[in-house]
């Protein structure tokens, strides 16, 4: 029927005219909150409405509080409104109450006196935080009435900001710096420490031939012109201002020659420098990181802080002047390394004497912040794999304490703390090799160093008797033929094809077979439990180990190639390291430690992830690896010292049909006896080492770390 509006259109209005309602009725509940001056803050409305002098006082020092500094001046007497201009007024309030950082300003009450019924005085209590802690006293202030129908208003001195306080008197904050804390290893060897610097600088009023003598400092620096300049241009600086330009490494050692990424020093440059008139230097204390490339993805580094840390970070003792650590230990143990700042309050006369302290804290030292890092392990692994793309884990497999970690290739932290230049930092940013990815951290594929877990996985499942023999199969196989041309190769036959044997000659076509046997949903189950898809219990945090890209293993031929670490199997190295603890501790994965303890006991994160019988299964084979003359670790074989490991190499493809893909290289290698008297487990992964030798180029790397660490055993 025409016109008639239909049953649901008629809800549909309902509901509109109902929405519109409750916004209307919105928008007039904050009118009203708007327009109710009770909810307004009482500084803005009180002062005009009060007539008590003790109301005033109160609103006075809520303004003090709020910053409302004009306000102040509106309530004061025209007799101190004659002695004090409004602009002095503002100059000297603002600038003491912002200066000492003055917050919860509040007052109570004592007395109040009235002479007569033109003035009053009140007697109160002041207490305030401020930078250097709490401040409370004592004080007095005095109403006058303007004639009868006038108001009280306050008669100004100086001493109501404080008592002491006269008109010539300041208020002096010092700051005591606190001395950030250090960076020490397992030895006690600074890992990022403190050492002295050169700034230079110039005296704008002393230079001479400007322009030129500009040129020519900013070419000895490696900086440009305009750079310079522009430190010259700030608006504090004076004609007799030490304008601090650059800080270098330090220029008082004798016939230095030092590349920096910001400044390359050659002997002479300091003389080249002074002779410049205009020029300073003075010595400046710097961060310093001693081990420069080798430990700078651990450290990482501080830098100033900027205004958004400032806002990130309130009350927690920050200044324009400070530095936070930006990355790495630094980042990580901020809180212990920064200290607190002391300052002191001080009322000062005339004669630059201290009058009052007005309040004071004592500043407190970052402490020392002790690794478990050896310091000599992290550079013999940086200096073996300095031209890879490599990252090392080291770990004691009796306590789980990290002994290393090291990404190459990599940067130098003091660069940061020199200043970056615009060509080093693009040079690392466009480097091919990414200095500035910290490969520890990330999930690789680990190709065959990931098949003594899925062994672990066959024997706890019950699927896997290790000395049954699976068959020798040659070198390429395939389940049946619904897997159409896809084959699985393997570089050595293995024969009799047992677990030890596979393990030893690193059979993939075994180790597809066994996934294949365990199946999908129960190595799913086992790689949970081994801690996968987990977050691992590290100061440092690193990404979480993966089977699979949506989380299930969905097909045979996935899961097979799982069973030798390829498919969809990424792991993060500091993982994998802490999953070959399980095979030395009788089946429990320790929990890896960070922080030095002399009395450090292991913990255990995964409790018995497999049986002590199936660990000894495993652990037996992997020495074999080492040991035997077949094995693929061999080359690290030790006569005096019993070692256990696993090789890997992994393919990455773009697809299964690429040729040209790269490898990586994997070894993991540990002290097999429990009583070594220098207990270690090195994992360690290299990029690109097809046609180098694949993993046994990582071996031979790992070998000679082994030498040097041993060389210096107890």
């Amino acid at each position: 029927m025409k016109g008639r509006i239909s049953k649901r259109n008629r809800k549909t209005i309902l509901v509109v005219i109902l929405i519109m309602a409750l916004l209307t009725f919105a928008l007039l509940a904050i009118c009203k909150l708007l327009q109710d001056k009770s909810l307004v803050p009482d500084f803005i409305t009180d002062a005009a409405k009060a007539d008590k002098p003790e109301d005033l006082l109160q609103i006075y020092m809520s303004y003090a509080g709020a910053g409302h500094f004009d306000k102040m001046y509106e309530m004061l007497a025209d007799e101190s409104k004659e002695h004090i201009s409004y602009d002095d007024f503002l100059k000297r309030n603002k600038n003491i109450y912002n200066g000492i950082e003055a917050d919860n300003i509040s007052i109570q009450i004592a007395n109040v006196r009235k002479n007569n019924s033109y003035s009053a005085v009140i007697s109160y209590k002041t207490v305030m935080d401020s930078i250097a802690g709490k401040i409370a006293f004592q004080n007095t202030a005095v109403f006058t009435k303007n004639g009868q129908s006038g108001g009280y208003k306050l008669v100004w001195k100086d001493n109501l900001i404080f008592p002491d306080l006269e008109p010539d008197y300041k208020v002096k904050v010092t700051k005591q710096e606190a001395k950030r804390g250090v960076v020490v290893d397992r030895n006690g060897k600074e890992l990022a420490g403190w050492t002295t610097a050169s700034s230079v600088g110039i005296i704008p009023g002393k230079l001479e031939e400007g322009n030129k003598s500009i040129q020519k400092f900013a070419k000895l620096l490696g900086m440009s012109k305009k750079a310079v300049i522009k430190k010259l241009s700030q608006k504090w600086v004076k004609n007799d201002s030490f304008v601090p330009v650059k800080t270098i490494p330090e220029l008082s050692l004798p016939g230095l020659v030092l590349e920096s990424g910001s400044v390359s020093m050659k002997a002479g440059l300091k003389e080249k420098l002074l002779k410049i008139p205009g020029v300073m230097i003075t010595d400046v204390k710097v961060r310093n990181y001693p081990l420069g490339k080798a430990a700078s993805h651990l450290t990482g580094y501080v830098q100033g802080v900027t205004a958004e840390d400032l806002q990130n970070h309130p009350g927690e003792g920050y200044s324009a002047s400070s530095i936070i650590g930006r990355s790495g230990i630094e980042a990580l143990y901020e809180s212990e390394l920064k200290g607190q700042d002391g300052y002191k309050i001080s009322i000062m006369d005339s004669a630059g004497k201290v009058v009052t302290v007005l309040a004071e804290t004592v500043k407190i030292d970052g402490q020392t912040v002790k690794l478990t890092i050896d310091a000599e392990l992290q550079k013999a692994l940086y200096k073996s794999f300095q031209d890879d793309k490599s990252c090392s884990v080291a770990i004691n497999p009796c306590t789980g304490e990290v002994l290393a970690l090291t990404s190459t290739p990599s940067f130098d932290s003091n660069d940061f703390i020199y200043g970056m230049s615009e060509k080093l930092w693009t040079s690392l940013n466009k480097d091919k090799k990414k200095p500035l990815y910290n490969r520890f951290r990330q999930k690789l594929c680990p190709g065959s160093a990931f098949k003594p877990v899925i062994a672990a996985a066959g024997l706890e499942t019950g699927v896997l008797n290790p000395e049954e023999d699976f068959g020798n199969e040659g070198l390429s196989w395939q389940k049946d033929k619904s897997w159409g041309g896809y084959y699985i190769t393997t570089l050595h036959e293995t024969n009799p094809a047992n677990l030890k044997n596979a393990l030893i000659n690193s059979d993939n076509i075994y180790f597809a077979k066994l996934a294949l046997r365990i199946g999908s949903k129960n190595l799913e189950k086992s790689l949970l439990q081994f801690g996968f898809c987990k977050k691992l219990p590290f100061e440092i945090s690193v990404s979480e180990s993966q089977f699979s890209n949506n989380g299930s293993i969905e097909t045979e031929i996935q899961l097979a190639d799982s069973g030798y670490g390829q498919g969809q199997v990424l792991v993060n190295p500091v993982h994998l390291a802490l999953l070959y603890t399980g095979f030395f501790n009788d089946g429990n994965i320790l929990k890896p430690s960070l922080l030095y303890n002399e009395e450090k006991k292991p913990e255990t994160w995964i409790k018995q992830a497999f049986s002590k019988e199936n660990a000894d299964i495993i652990r037996d084979a992997l020495e074999g690896t080492v040991s035997s003359e077949h094995g693929t670790g061999h080359a690290a074989y030790m006569e005096d010292i019993l070692l256990a490991g696993k090789t890997g190499t992994a393919e990455i493809k773009a697809s299964k049909e690429d040729v040209k893909g790269t490898e990586l290289g994997w070894f993991c290698v540990f002290t097999a006896n429990k009583n070594s008297n220098k207990p270690i487990l090195i994992l360690s992964m290299a990029e690109d080492v097809k046609g180098r030798g694949g993993s046994g180029y990582v071996v031979k790397k790992d070998r000679n770390v082994l030498e040097e660490y041993f060389k210096n055993a107890d």
